[in-house]
Protein backbone atom coordinates (compact mmCIF):
# COMPACT_ATOMS: atom_id res chain seq x y z
CA UNK A 1 0.00 0.00 0.00
CA UNK A 2 1.17 3.44 -0.95
CA UNK A 3 2.63 5.46 2.19
CA UNK A 4 0.83 8.12 3.15
CA UNK A 5 2.15 11.26 3.34
CA UNK A 6 1.53 12.29 6.99
CA UNK A 7 4.26 8.73 7.72
CA UNK A 8 6.44 10.79 5.40
CA UNK A 9 9.77 11.52 5.85
CA UNK A 10 8.60 14.81 3.87
CA UNK A 11 6.15 15.55 6.23
CA UNK A 12 8.67 14.94 8.75
CA UNK A 13 11.31 17.74 7.06
CA UNK A 14 8.44 20.07 6.59
CA UNK A 15 7.26 20.44 9.78
CA UNK A 16 10.85 20.60 11.21
CA UNK A 17 11.30 23.35 8.59
CA UNK A 18 8.21 25.11 9.81
CA UNK A 19 9.56 25.30 13.30
CA UNK A 20 13.32 26.21 11.64
CA UNK A 21 11.01 29.36 10.20
CA UNK A 22 9.78 30.14 13.82
CA UNK A 23 13.04 30.29 15.02
CA UNK A 24 14.01 32.74 12.08
CA UNK A 25 10.80 34.73 12.63
CA UNK A 26 12.12 34.99 16.59
CA UNK A 27 15.33 36.61 15.18
CA UNK A 28 13.71 39.05 13.09
CA UNK A 29 10.83 40.28 15.70
CA UNK A 30 11.70 38.91 19.53
CA UNK A 31 8.35 40.58 19.76
CA UNK A 32 6.57 37.75 17.50
CA UNK A 33 3.89 36.11 18.86
CA UNK A 34 3.23 32.43 17.28
CA UNK A 35 0.16 30.86 16.22
CA UNK A 36 0.56 27.72 14.30
CA UNK A 37 3.10 25.89 11.85
CA UNK A 38 1.87 22.80 10.07
CA UNK A 39 2.84 20.57 7.05
CA UNK A 40 0.70 20.83 4.23
CA UNK A 41 0.58 18.84 1.20
CA UNK A 42 3.48 20.48 -0.94
CA UNK A 43 5.09 22.25 1.94
CA UNK A 44 4.80 24.13 5.22
CA UNK A 45 3.18 27.29 6.58
CA UNK A 46 3.36 29.26 10.17
CA UNK A 47 1.45 32.13 11.00
CA UNK A 48 2.72 34.77 13.29
CA UNK A 49 1.69 38.48 14.64
CA UNK A 50 4.09 40.52 13.77
CA UNK A 51 5.30 43.41 15.82
CA UNK A 52 6.73 45.36 13.14
CA UNK A 53 5.36 45.24 9.25
CA UNK A 54 7.30 42.34 7.24
CA UNK A 55 6.72 41.92 3.30
CA UNK A 56 8.17 39.81 0.91
CA UNK A 57 10.98 41.78 0.67
CA UNK A 58 12.31 40.35 4.17
CA UNK A 59 12.10 36.57 3.00
CA UNK A 60 14.98 36.54 2.15
CA UNK A 61 16.19 37.91 5.52
CA UNK A 62 13.97 35.06 7.10
CA UNK A 63 15.87 31.93 4.62
CA UNK A 64 19.17 33.30 5.35
CA UNK A 65 18.19 32.79 9.50
CA UNK A 66 16.81 29.26 8.37
CA UNK A 67 20.11 28.45 6.59
CA UNK A 68 22.08 29.08 9.70
CA UNK A 69 20.16 26.43 11.67
CA UNK A 70 19.93 24.04 9.27
CA UNK A 71 23.76 24.14 8.50
CA UNK A 72 24.22 24.40 12.73
CA UNK A 73 22.47 20.70 11.99
CA UNK A 74 20.96 20.91 15.71
CA UNK A 75 19.47 18.21 17.25
CA UNK A 76 15.32 18.12 17.17
CA UNK A 77 14.54 17.13 21.01
CA UNK A 78 11.50 16.24 22.10
CA UNK A 79 10.10 16.51 26.19
CA UNK A 80 6.68 16.67 27.85
CA UNK A 81 4.87 18.84 30.68
CA UNK A 82 1.84 18.82 32.89
CA UNK A 83 -0.55 20.68 30.90
CA UNK A 84 -1.09 23.34 34.11
CA UNK A 85 3.05 23.42 33.93
CA UNK A 86 2.76 23.92 29.89
CA UNK A 87 0.62 26.89 30.16
CA UNK A 88 2.56 28.53 32.91
CA UNK A 89 5.45 28.79 30.36
CA UNK A 90 3.71 29.78 27.59
CA UNK A 91 2.08 32.37 29.78
CA UNK A 92 5.46 33.13 30.50
CA UNK A 93 7.26 33.78 27.06
CA UNK A 94 3.76 36.04 26.62
CA UNK A 95 2.52 33.39 23.91
CA UNK A 96 -1.00 33.97 23.80
CA UNK A 97 -1.96 32.04 20.83
CA UNK A 98 0.07 28.90 22.18
CA UNK A 99 -1.87 29.74 25.38
CA UNK A 100 -4.85 29.28 23.66
CA UNK A 101 -4.09 25.77 22.56
CA UNK A 102 -2.70 24.73 25.13
CA UNK A 103 -5.63 25.33 27.38
CA UNK A 104 -8.08 23.69 25.00
CA UNK A 105 -5.91 20.34 25.28
CA UNK A 106 -6.93 18.02 27.69
CA UNK A 107 -4.33 15.65 28.08
CA UNK A 108 -2.33 15.00 31.07
CA UNK A 109 0.59 16.15 29.58
CA UNK A 110 1.58 18.39 26.41
CA UNK A 111 4.48 17.66 23.93
CA UNK A 112 6.68 20.73 23.00
CA UNK A 113 9.81 20.14 20.60
CA UNK A 114 12.93 21.53 20.48
CA UNK A 115 16.05 23.19 18.32
CA UNK A 116 18.78 24.63 20.13
CA UNK A 117 17.09 27.09 22.36
CA UNK A 118 13.80 27.32 21.07
CA UNK A 119 11.21 25.05 22.31
CA UNK A 120 7.45 24.65 20.37
CA UNK A 121 4.08 22.95 21.67
CA UNK A 122 3.88 20.27 19.09
CA UNK A 123 2.91 16.93 18.85
CA UNK A 124 5.33 16.32 15.78
CA UNK A 125 6.24 14.17 14.32
CA UNK A 126 9.67 15.80 13.21
CA UNK A 127 13.58 14.90 11.88
CA UNK A 128 16.35 13.99 14.08
CA UNK A 129 18.32 17.02 13.23
CA UNK A 130 17.83 20.14 11.42
CA UNK A 131 20.60 19.23 8.87
CA UNK A 132 18.21 16.86 6.98
CA UNK A 133 16.51 19.53 5.19
CA UNK A 134 18.64 19.55 2.16
CA UNK A 135 16.74 22.18 0.34
CA UNK A 136 13.87 24.93 1.19
CA UNK A 137 12.39 27.56 0.01
CA UNK A 138 10.11 30.74 1.54
CA UNK A 139 7.63 30.86 -1.29
CA UNK A 140 5.05 33.59 -0.59
CA UNK A 141 3.16 35.67 2.35
CA UNK A 142 -0.49 36.01 2.55
CA UNK A 143 -3.06 37.57 5.65
CA UNK A 144 -4.92 34.72 7.41
CA UNK A 145 -7.75 34.52 10.64
CA UNK A 146 -6.37 33.13 13.45
CA UNK A 147 -8.26 29.93 13.48
CA UNK A 148 -10.05 31.09 10.70
CA UNK A 149 -12.30 32.88 11.63
CA UNK A 150 -12.84 36.44 10.38
CA UNK A 151 -13.85 37.57 13.70
CA UNK A 152 -10.35 36.62 15.02
CA UNK A 153 -7.03 38.73 14.53
CA UNK A 154 -5.73 39.00 10.92
CA UNK A 155 -2.46 36.86 11.05
CA UNK A 156 0.54 36.76 8.49
CA UNK A 157 1.56 33.82 7.02
CA UNK A 158 4.74 32.71 5.32
CA UNK A 159 4.45 29.94 3.14
CA UNK A 160 7.47 27.76 2.51
CA UNK A 161 8.79 24.18 1.17
CA UNK A 162 11.36 22.23 1.65
CA UNK A 163 12.82 18.75 0.03
CA UNK A 164 15.24 16.15 0.48
CA UNK A 165 17.49 17.21 -2.36
CA UNK A 166 18.18 20.40 -4.20
CA UNK A 167 16.94 18.73 -7.41
CA UNK A 168 13.82 18.23 -6.00
CA UNK A 169 13.22 21.59 -5.32
CA UNK A 170 14.16 22.45 -8.47
CA UNK A 171 11.78 20.37 -10.34
CA UNK A 172 8.89 21.90 -7.64
CA UNK A 173 9.85 25.53 -8.16
CA UNK A 174 10.01 24.77 -12.28
CA UNK A 175 6.52 22.75 -11.78
CA UNK A 176 5.17 26.47 -9.43
CA UNK A 177 6.52 28.78 -12.58
CA UNK A 178 4.65 26.74 -15.29
CA UNK A 179 1.57 26.59 -12.50
CA UNK A 180 1.51 30.52 -13.07
CA UNK A 181 0.81 30.25 -16.63
CA UNK A 182 -1.50 27.51 -16.63
CA UNK A 183 -3.40 29.62 -13.65
CA UNK A 184 -7.06 29.56 -15.03
CA UNK A 185 -7.79 33.25 -13.60
CA UNK A 186 -5.11 34.23 -15.83
CA UNK A 187 -6.34 31.87 -18.74
CA UNK A 188 -10.08 32.86 -18.12
CA UNK A 189 -9.26 36.64 -18.66
CA UNK A 190 -6.94 35.95 -21.70
CA UNK A 191 -9.19 33.10 -23.33
CA UNK A 192 -12.83 35.50 -22.60
CA UNK A 193 -13.56 32.30 -20.78
CA UNK A 194 -15.14 34.12 -17.60
CA UNK A 195 -15.21 37.27 -15.31
CA UNK A 196 -15.30 38.60 -11.95
CA UNK A 197 -17.23 41.70 -11.56
CA UNK A 198 -17.06 43.62 -7.96
CA UNK A 199 -20.09 45.60 -8.70
CA UNK A 200 -22.33 41.82 -8.61
CA UNK A 201 -19.57 40.98 -6.51
CA UNK A 202 -17.07 38.39 -5.22
CA UNK A 203 -17.51 34.43 -5.90
CA UNK A 204 -20.01 35.35 -8.53
CA UNK A 205 -18.46 34.16 -11.91
CA UNK A 206 -20.05 35.84 -14.98
CA UNK A 207 -19.68 33.46 -18.29
CA UNK A 208 -18.67 35.32 -21.40
CA UNK A 209 -19.96 34.18 -24.51
CA UNK A 210 -16.73 31.70 -25.32
CA UNK A 211 -17.18 30.43 -21.54
CA UNK A 212 -20.50 30.18 -22.13
CA UNK A 213 -20.28 28.00 -25.26
CA UNK A 214 -17.75 25.92 -23.35
CA UNK A 215 -20.25 25.40 -20.84
CA UNK A 216 -22.87 24.44 -22.80
CA UNK A 217 -21.01 21.98 -24.83
CA UNK A 218 -19.69 20.11 -21.66
CA UNK A 219 -23.65 20.20 -20.40
CA UNK A 220 -24.95 18.79 -23.74
CA UNK A 221 -22.27 16.40 -24.08
CA UNK A 222 -23.29 14.85 -20.49
CA UNK A 223 -26.97 14.95 -21.25
CA UNK A 224 -27.07 12.83 -24.30
CA UNK A 225 -24.58 10.63 -22.23
CA UNK A 226 -27.28 10.27 -19.26
CA UNK A 227 -29.99 9.97 -21.55
CA UNK A 228 -28.89 6.88 -23.25
CA UNK A 229 -28.70 5.40 -20.14
CA UNK A 230 -32.44 6.40 -18.83
CA UNK A 231 -31.74 9.63 -16.57
CA UNK A 232 -34.79 11.88 -16.54
CA UNK A 233 -33.74 15.42 -16.19
CA UNK A 234 -35.69 18.44 -13.78
CA UNK A 235 -35.37 21.73 -13.26
CA UNK A 236 -36.00 22.51 -9.29
CA UNK A 237 -35.94 25.72 -7.50
CA UNK A 238 -33.10 27.44 -6.04
CA UNK A 239 -35.63 28.73 -2.91
CA UNK A 240 -36.39 26.19 -0.29
CA UNK A 241 -38.63 26.44 2.61
CA UNK A 242 -36.65 25.73 6.16
CA UNK A 243 -38.28 22.69 6.73
CA UNK A 244 -36.96 20.88 3.86
CA UNK A 245 -33.33 21.19 5.21
CA UNK A 246 -34.17 20.76 8.18
CA UNK A 247 -35.64 17.37 7.19
CA UNK A 248 -32.41 16.62 5.16
CA UNK A 249 -30.50 17.37 7.56
CA UNK A 250 -28.56 20.47 5.91
CA UNK A 251 -29.52 22.76 8.78
CA UNK A 252 -28.08 20.63 11.71
CA UNK A 253 -25.09 19.68 9.38
CA UNK A 254 -24.36 22.33 7.13
CA UNK A 255 -25.43 25.07 8.51
CA UNK A 256 -22.74 27.47 8.57
CA UNK A 257 -21.83 26.92 4.40
CA UNK A 258 -25.96 28.18 4.12
CA UNK A 259 -27.24 31.42 3.57
CA UNK A 260 -29.44 33.13 5.90
CA UNK A 261 -32.40 32.61 6.50
CA UNK A 262 -35.09 34.65 3.65
CA UNK A 263 -38.55 35.88 5.71
CA UNK A 264 -41.50 35.82 3.28
CA UNK A 265 -45.34 36.00 4.05
CA UNK A 266 -44.80 34.50 7.25
CA UNK A 267 -42.29 31.40 5.91
CA UNK A 268 -38.50 31.29 5.81
CA UNK A 269 -37.05 30.02 2.77
CA UNK A 270 -33.29 28.92 2.29
CA UNK A 271 -31.24 29.21 -0.77
CA UNK A 272 -30.31 25.50 -1.10
CA UNK A 273 -26.75 24.46 -0.78
CA UNK A 274 -27.80 20.89 -2.77
CA UNK A 275 -30.22 19.82 -5.09
CA UNK A 276 -30.65 16.34 -3.15
CA UNK A 277 -33.86 17.42 -0.95
CA UNK A 278 -35.31 18.79 -4.40
CA UNK A 279 -35.00 15.32 -6.32
CA UNK A 280 -36.12 13.36 -3.11
CA UNK A 281 -39.22 14.99 -2.91
CA UNK A 282 -39.89 14.20 -7.19
CA UNK A 283 -39.44 10.68 -6.92
CA UNK A 284 -41.85 10.44 -3.26
CA UNK A 285 -44.76 12.55 -5.07
CA UNK A 286 -45.95 9.46 -6.64
CA UNK A 287 -46.12 6.05 -5.25
CA UNK A 288 -43.94 3.52 -7.56
CA UNK A 289 -42.97 -0.05 -8.03
CA UNK A 290 -39.97 -2.35 -7.73
CA UNK A 291 -40.37 -3.04 -11.35
CA UNK A 292 -40.24 0.97 -11.79
CA UNK A 293 -36.36 1.14 -9.81
CA UNK A 294 -34.35 2.41 -10.72
CA UNK A 295 -35.46 6.10 -11.20
CA UNK A 296 -32.54 8.28 -12.02
CA UNK A 297 -33.16 11.97 -11.71
CA UNK A 298 -30.68 14.63 -13.42
CA UNK A 299 -30.35 18.57 -13.36
CA UNK A 300 -27.53 21.02 -14.00
CA UNK A 301 -29.08 22.77 -10.13
CA UNK A 302 -27.66 26.48 -9.12
CA UNK A 303 -26.53 25.92 -5.71
CA UNK A 304 -24.92 28.29 -3.24
CA UNK A 305 -22.58 28.46 -0.40
CA UNK A 306 -21.50 30.77 2.35
CA UNK A 307 -17.92 31.04 1.54
CA UNK A 308 -15.74 33.49 3.07
CA UNK A 309 -14.36 36.13 0.81
CA UNK A 310 -10.59 35.67 2.24
CA UNK A 311 -11.32 31.84 0.37
CA UNK A 312 -12.89 32.84 -3.06
CA UNK A 313 -10.84 32.25 -6.28
CA UNK A 314 -11.75 32.69 -9.39
CA UNK A 315 -13.85 29.30 -10.26
CA UNK A 316 -12.02 27.11 -7.83
CA UNK A 317 -14.11 28.44 -4.71
CA UNK A 318 -17.44 30.48 -5.30
CA UNK A 319 -20.87 31.61 -3.72
CA UNK A 320 -22.83 30.51 -6.93
CA UNK A 321 -22.39 27.46 -9.17
CA UNK A 322 -24.30 24.67 -10.64
CA UNK A 323 -23.91 21.17 -10.36
CA UNK A 324 -24.12 18.25 -12.66
CA UNK A 325 -26.42 16.40 -10.25
CA UNK A 326 -27.93 13.34 -10.67
CA UNK A 327 -29.49 10.94 -8.11
CA UNK A 328 -30.42 7.34 -8.84
CA UNK A 329 -32.96 5.85 -6.62
CA UNK A 330 -32.99 2.09 -6.37
CA UNK A 331 -33.14 -1.29 -4.72
CA UNK A 332 -30.57 -2.70 -2.30
CA UNK A 333 -30.22 -5.65 -4.90
CA UNK A 334 -29.59 -2.63 -7.47
CA UNK A 335 -26.78 -0.61 -6.17
CA UNK A 336 -23.75 -2.34 -7.21
CA UNK A 337 -25.15 -2.44 -10.93
CA UNK A 338 -25.42 1.06 -10.77
CA UNK A 339 -22.58 2.08 -9.09
CA UNK A 340 -20.82 0.46 -11.29
CA UNK A 341 -22.53 1.95 -14.51
CA UNK A 342 -21.37 5.60 -12.73
CA UNK A 343 -18.23 4.53 -12.72
CA UNK A 344 -18.09 3.35 -15.93
CA UNK A 345 -19.87 6.56 -17.07
CA UNK A 346 -16.68 8.61 -15.47
CA UNK A 347 -13.97 6.73 -17.06
CA UNK A 348 -15.22 7.28 -20.62
CA UNK A 349 -16.25 10.65 -20.08
CA UNK A 350 -12.48 11.57 -18.56
CA UNK A 351 -11.03 9.73 -21.34
CA UNK A 352 -12.69 11.50 -23.82
CA UNK A 353 -11.66 14.92 -22.05
CA UNK A 354 -7.95 13.61 -22.47
CA UNK A 355 -7.68 13.52 -18.63
CA UNK A 356 -5.44 10.37 -17.43
CA UNK A 357 -4.38 11.93 -14.14
CA UNK A 358 -7.05 11.23 -11.76
CA UNK A 359 -7.70 8.41 -8.92
CA UNK A 360 -10.49 7.38 -7.40
CA UNK A 361 -10.61 7.80 -3.27
CA UNK A 362 -12.91 5.97 -1.28
CA UNK A 363 -13.70 8.70 1.44
CA UNK A 364 -15.07 6.74 4.83
CA UNK A 365 -15.88 7.96 8.18
CA UNK A 366 -13.64 8.27 11.12
CA UNK A 367 -13.02 9.33 15.07
CA UNK A 368 -11.82 12.69 14.70
CA UNK A 369 -15.18 14.25 13.03
CA UNK A 370 -17.36 11.68 14.74
CA UNK A 371 -19.78 14.43 14.88
CA UNK A 372 -20.06 15.37 11.53
CA UNK A 373 -21.81 12.20 10.66
CA UNK A 374 -25.46 10.48 11.21
CA UNK A 375 -24.79 7.63 13.84
CA UNK A 376 -26.49 4.70 12.72
CA UNK A 377 -23.26 2.37 12.53
CA UNK A 378 -25.14 -0.27 10.84
CA UNK A 379 -25.73 1.43 7.98
CA UNK A 380 -22.29 2.83 7.61
CA UNK A 381 -20.86 -0.48 7.63
CA UNK A 382 -22.85 -1.99 5.12
CA UNK A 383 -22.65 1.02 2.98
CA UNK A 384 -18.65 0.91 3.23
CA UNK A 385 -18.55 -2.95 2.47
CA UNK A 386 -20.75 -2.51 -0.53
CA UNK A 387 -18.70 0.74 -1.85
CA UNK A 388 -15.47 -1.57 -1.03
CA UNK A 389 -16.69 -4.64 -2.40
CA UNK A 390 -18.04 -3.36 -6.16
CA UNK A 391 -14.81 -1.72 -6.97
CA UNK A 392 -12.54 -4.75 -6.22
CA UNK A 393 -14.80 -6.75 -8.32
CA UNK A 394 -14.07 -4.04 -11.15
CA UNK A 395 -10.72 -4.11 -10.44
CA UNK A 396 -11.32 -0.74 -9.85
CA UNK A 397 -7.88 0.50 -7.93
CA UNK A 398 -8.61 3.24 -5.29
CA UNK A 399 -7.33 4.55 -1.88
CA UNK A 400 -8.93 4.85 1.15
CA UNK A 401 -9.13 7.78 3.15
CA UNK A 402 -11.05 8.34 6.66
CA UNK A 403 -12.94 11.28 7.99
CA UNK A 404 -13.85 12.54 4.44
CA UNK A 405 -17.71 10.82 4.06
CA UNK A 406 -20.40 13.22 3.21
CA UNK A 407 -22.62 13.36 6.28
CA UNK A 408 -25.20 10.57 5.81
CA UNK A 409 -22.79 8.08 4.33
CA UNK A 410 -19.40 7.07 2.27
CA UNK A 411 -18.34 7.99 -1.17
CA UNK A 412 -16.15 7.55 -4.03
CA UNK A 413 -14.05 10.40 -4.75
CA UNK A 414 -12.52 11.13 -8.32
CA UNK A 415 -9.30 12.74 -7.26
CA UNK A 416 -6.47 14.80 -9.22
CA UNK A 417 -3.64 17.23 -8.79
CA UNK A 418 -3.73 20.66 -9.70
CA UNK A 419 -1.10 22.65 -11.53
CA UNK A 420 0.31 23.11 -8.37
CA UNK A 421 0.90 19.77 -7.54
CA UNK A 422 -2.44 20.20 -4.50
CA UNK A 423 -4.49 17.43 -4.36
CA UNK A 424 -8.64 17.76 -5.65
CA UNK A 425 -11.70 16.36 -5.38
CA UNK A 426 -12.94 17.12 -8.65
CA UNK A 427 -16.32 14.99 -8.67
CA UNK A 428 -18.05 12.61 -5.81
CA UNK A 429 -20.45 9.28 -6.00
CA UNK A 430 -22.34 8.65 -2.60
CA UNK A 431 -24.27 6.01 -1.15
CA UNK A 432 -26.91 6.62 1.17
CA UNK A 433 -29.05 5.03 2.66
CA UNK A 434 -30.09 8.14 5.45
CA UNK A 435 -31.59 10.73 3.53
CA UNK A 436 -34.75 8.04 2.09
CA UNK A 437 -35.66 7.89 5.75
CA UNK A 438 -35.50 11.14 6.65
CA UNK A 439 -37.84 11.73 3.72
CA UNK A 440 -40.02 8.82 4.49
CA UNK A 441 -40.00 7.93 0.28
CA UNK A 442 -40.82 4.33 -0.32
CA UNK A 443 -41.85 1.87 -3.39
CA UNK A 444 -43.71 -1.45 -3.26
CA UNK A 445 -42.00 -4.49 -3.19
CA UNK A 446 -42.63 -7.87 -5.01
CA UNK A 447 -44.56 -8.96 -2.00
CA UNK A 448 -47.05 -5.52 -2.55
CA UNK A 449 -45.06 -4.16 1.24
CA UNK A 450 -43.92 -0.58 1.35
CA UNK A 451 -39.89 -0.64 1.46
CA UNK A 452 -36.99 2.27 1.01
CA UNK A 453 -35.28 2.79 -1.67
CA UNK A 454 -31.36 3.87 -1.63
CA UNK A 455 -30.18 6.63 -3.31
CA UNK A 456 -27.13 7.11 -4.79
CA UNK A 457 -25.72 10.65 -5.66
CA UNK A 458 -23.48 11.34 -8.50
CA UNK A 459 -21.64 14.02 -10.12
CA UNK A 460 -19.63 13.78 -13.16
CA UNK A 461 -18.13 17.02 -13.12
CA UNK A 462 -19.06 18.14 -10.12
CA UNK A 463 -19.07 21.47 -9.24
CA UNK A 464 -19.10 23.14 -13.51
CA UNK A 465 -17.04 26.31 -12.24
CA UNK A 466 -14.78 24.19 -10.42
CA UNK A 467 -14.04 21.55 -13.31
CA UNK A 468 -14.08 24.15 -15.80
CA UNK A 469 -11.43 26.25 -13.80
CA UNK A 470 -9.22 22.72 -13.21
CA UNK A 471 -9.49 21.95 -17.18
CA UNK A 472 -8.47 25.08 -18.17
CA UNK A 473 -5.19 24.62 -16.14
CA UNK A 474 -4.79 21.21 -17.03
CA UNK A 475 -4.83 22.06 -20.79
CA UNK A 476 -3.66 25.56 -20.68
CA UNK A 477 -6.74 26.41 -22.81
CA UNK A 478 -6.15 24.09 -25.37
CA UNK A 479 -9.52 21.59 -25.46
CA UNK A 480 -10.53 19.17 -27.98
CA UNK A 481 -11.65 20.33 -31.08
CA UNK A 482 -14.98 19.20 -30.01
CA UNK A 483 -14.61 21.52 -27.00
CA UNK A 484 -12.97 24.56 -28.43
CA UNK A 485 -15.62 27.81 -28.35
CA UNK A 486 -13.92 29.15 -31.77
CA UNK A 487 -12.58 26.35 -33.80
CA UNK A 488 -11.53 27.77 -36.91
CA UNK A 489 -11.03 31.29 -37.15
CA UNK A 490 -10.39 32.94 -41.03
CA UNK A 491 -7.83 35.58 -41.85
CA UNK A 492 -7.71 37.38 -44.94
CA UNK A 493 -4.39 39.05 -46.11
CA UNK A 494 -6.22 42.09 -47.63
CA UNK A 495 -9.54 43.81 -48.03
CA UNK A 496 -9.41 42.42 -51.69
CA UNK A 497 -10.36 39.25 -50.25
CA UNK A 498 -12.96 40.12 -47.63
CA UNK A 499 -15.65 38.77 -49.88
CA UNK A 500 -14.07 35.38 -50.16
CA UNK A 501 -12.95 35.35 -46.39
CA UNK A 502 -16.44 36.03 -45.71
CA UNK A 503 -18.21 33.30 -47.97
CA UNK A 504 -15.78 30.68 -46.54
CA UNK A 505 -16.83 31.63 -43.01
CA UNK A 506 -20.60 31.11 -43.80
CA UNK A 507 -20.18 27.87 -45.38
CA UNK A 508 -18.48 26.71 -42.09
CA UNK A 509 -21.09 28.01 -40.41
CA UNK A 510 -23.71 25.90 -42.31
CA UNK A 511 -21.91 23.12 -41.47
CA UNK A 512 -22.26 23.43 -37.58
CA UNK A 513 -18.50 24.87 -37.06
CA UNK A 514 -18.03 27.23 -34.90
CA UNK A 515 -15.95 29.92 -36.65
CA UNK A 516 -15.00 33.68 -36.66
CA UNK A 517 -13.74 35.85 -39.13
CA UNK A 518 -10.74 38.37 -38.09
CA UNK A 519 -10.65 41.22 -40.81
CA UNK A 520 -9.42 44.06 -38.66
CA UNK A 521 -6.80 46.65 -39.60
CA UNK A 522 -3.75 44.84 -38.08
CA UNK A 523 -0.99 43.56 -39.72
CA UNK A 524 -1.30 39.34 -40.91
CA UNK A 525 1.16 38.84 -38.49
CA UNK A 526 -0.19 40.21 -35.67
CA UNK A 527 -3.78 38.43 -36.76
CA UNK A 528 -2.36 35.27 -36.38
CA UNK A 529 0.04 35.86 -33.54
CA UNK A 530 -3.57 36.91 -31.64
CA UNK A 531 -5.40 33.96 -32.86
CA UNK A 532 -2.42 31.69 -31.88
CA UNK A 533 -2.41 32.98 -28.49
CA UNK A 534 -6.24 32.47 -28.23
CA UNK A 535 -5.66 28.66 -28.82
CA UNK A 536 -8.05 28.34 -31.39
CA UNK A 537 -7.78 24.66 -33.20
CA UNK A 538 -7.01 25.80 -37.23
CA UNK A 539 -6.12 29.13 -38.74
CA UNK A 540 -7.44 30.02 -42.39
CA UNK A 541 -5.66 32.19 -44.27
CA UNK A 542 -6.95 33.33 -47.95
CA UNK A 543 -5.25 35.63 -50.14
CA UNK A 544 -5.77 36.06 -53.82
CA UNK A 545 -4.50 32.55 -54.89
CA UNK A 546 -7.11 31.05 -52.24
CA UNK A 547 -9.89 33.19 -53.44
CA UNK A 548 -9.03 32.28 -57.30
CA UNK A 549 -8.35 28.94 -56.52
CA UNK A 550 -11.51 28.32 -54.16
CA UNK A 551 -8.88 26.83 -51.82
CA UNK A 552 -8.09 28.20 -48.26
CA UNK A 553 -4.48 28.01 -46.40
CA UNK A 554 -4.98 25.76 -43.07
CA UNK A 555 -2.86 26.64 -40.13
CA UNK A 556 -2.95 24.19 -37.16
CA UNK A 557 -2.44 25.61 -33.45
CA UNK A 558 0.46 23.02 -33.04
CA UNK A 559 2.58 23.61 -36.09
CA UNK A 560 3.53 26.47 -38.78
CA UNK A 561 3.26 24.10 -41.51
CA UNK A 562 0.58 25.23 -43.81
CA UNK A 563 -1.46 23.27 -46.60
CA UNK A 564 -3.51 24.86 -48.97
CA UNK A 565 -6.81 22.84 -49.53
CA UNK A 566 -10.21 23.01 -50.71
CA UNK A 567 -12.83 23.83 -48.49
CA UNK A 568 -14.53 20.49 -48.66
CA UNK A 569 -11.20 18.69 -48.26
CA UNK A 570 -10.27 20.67 -45.38
CA UNK A 571 -13.53 19.80 -43.46
CA UNK A 572 -13.54 16.54 -44.36
CA UNK A 573 -9.86 16.03 -43.56
CA UNK A 574 -9.35 18.33 -40.83
CA UNK A 575 -12.71 18.72 -38.51
CA UNK A 576 -13.27 14.91 -38.40
CA UNK A 577 -13.40 15.30 -34.25
CA UNK A 578 -15.67 18.53 -34.50
CA UNK A 579 -18.77 17.21 -33.10
CA UNK A 580 -19.74 15.92 -29.72
CA UNK A 581 -17.34 12.29 -29.16
CA UNK A 582 -19.49 9.21 -28.84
Amino acid sequence: MKERYEDSHLYKLRHSAAHVLAMAAIEFDPDVKLAIGPPIENGFYYDFQFSKPISEKDLETLEKSMAKIIKANFPVRHKELANSEAVKKLKKEQQPYKVELAEELKDEKLGFYGIDTFWDLCKGPHVESTGEIKAFKLLSIAGAYWRGDEHQPMLTRIYGTAFASEKALDEHLKMLEEAKLRDHRKLGKELGIFMISPEIGSGLPLWLPKGATLYRLLKNYLTLLEEEQGYQHVITSELGKADLYKKSGHLSHYADGMYPPIELDDEVFYLRPMNCPHHITIFGSELKSYRDLPVRIAEFGEVFRREKSGELSGLQRVRSFTINDAHIFCREDQIKDEFRKVVELVRFVYKKLELNDWWFQLSLRGDAKADKYNDNTLVWDKSEKILRETLREMNVDFVEKTDEAAFYGPKLDIQMRNVNGKEETIATVQLDFHLPKQFGIDYIDEKGQKATPVIIHRAVFGSMERFIGFYLEKTAGEFPLWLAPIQVKVIPISEKVSSYAQNVKVELMKRGVRVELDDSSETLGKRIRKAELEKIPYLLVVGEREAKDKVVTVRSRHTAEQASVALDEFCSSYLTDATLPR
